[in-house]
């Protein structure tokens, strides 16, 4: 058997998908006003030494366990007060403690994203805001999608819709939603031939759509310098095939994680702008995918720039 083979397909290289937690982010409900900027960087480190073959779960010593570690350096700025925008390129590590295939590392995806506040209206004791996001990334260097799971990426641009709608009291507790669209384009393999229920004599890959949601709650404290949130995301392929047993993964399989998620912010009373995160998630439920945990640290400054 290929050792190759029994390894696991990985697509955490969207929005979509990846999401870091930062001051803020295409899936929040923060907003910056016209003329700030916030500069972030938040590394993480996630780990699995399960994985998902189809809905099964499994281990796999050649493969042991697997790390993929990354810096992703972000700017957001406040085009108006409704109106922001968000860019941020990652760069990523991958490597296992098993086996005789070598992790890799590069610069992964450019992601740009628009997001708009559409609604600030009181309600009740509270505030009723509603948003909408409109993103795009591509691969920012020629990285191989098809090398599964190191792959950095799955190496197809993406173009994600998303509505967010929070409900927040207050004396600072809140709840959010949000649900999205992510249309992923094709992708380029290193062979000419790969079968998806049928054969196709073609280096090129059609990368599934997904569909992704996510509730959150949270709530301020310490005069909102203190921020704390518990979050459910999950994500669904619209199409793509199971790994097939004796089969190399291949990025035209299809994707679902469900991930719980707790999240802590603080900005410093003394230092202006500054502000610290950190973050663990665990994924519980799955398909063609690692049963990844994993943790973020990061620093965020935020500051007027006209």
């Amino acid at each position: 058997m290929n050792l190759k083979s029994r390894f696991l397909g990985l697509f955490l290289a969207s929005w979509g998908i990846l999401q870091l937690s930062t001051a803020q982010t295409p899936l929040d409900g923060l907003m910056m006003k016209k003329g700030e900027i916030c500069v972030a960087v938040v590394y993480e480190d996630a780990r699995w030494d399960q994985y998902w073959e189809g809905t099964y779960l499994r281990t796999n010593a050649n493969v042991g366990t697997f790390s993929r570690k990354s810096i992703m350096p972000m700017i957001v700025g406040g085009i108006s007060d409704k109106v922001n925008i968000i860019v941020s390129l990652p760069y990523v590590k991958t490597s296992a403690t098993g086996g005789q295939l070598a992790g890799v590392e590069g610069i992964q995806d450019f992601s740009i994203s628009l997001k708009a506040q559409l609604v600030d209206q009181t309600l009740g004791k509270g505030k009723l805001m509603v948003f909408s996001n409109l993103s795009f990334s591509t691969p920012a260097s020629n990285y191989l999608s098809d090398y599964l799971p190191f792959s950095l990426g799955f190496g197809a641009n993406e173009l994600g819709l998303r509505a967010i709608g929070q409900y927040e009291l207050e004396k600072g507790p809140y709840l959010r939603a949000s649900a999205s669209y992510l249309h992923r384009g094709t992708t380029e393999a290193e062979r000419d031939f790969y079968y998806q229920d049928d054969a196709f004599y073609t280096f090129t890959m059609d990368v599934p759509d997904a569909v992704h949601g996510q509730v959150a709650l949270g709530s301020w404290f310490l005069e909102k310098r203190l921020r704390v949130e518990a979050s459910l995301t999950a994500l669904r392929c619209a199409s793509g095939d199971d790994i097939r047993i004796y089969n190399s993964p291949q990025p035209t399989n299809k994707v679902d994680f469900d991930r719980v998620e707790g999240f802590a912010q603080y900005y410093f009373k003394n230092v202006k702008g500054l502000g610290v995160l950190g973050y663990y998630n665990h994924m519980f439920s799955g398909r063609n995918m690692g049963q990844f945990s994993g943790y973020g640290l990061g620093l965020t400054y935020q500051f007027n720039a006209f």
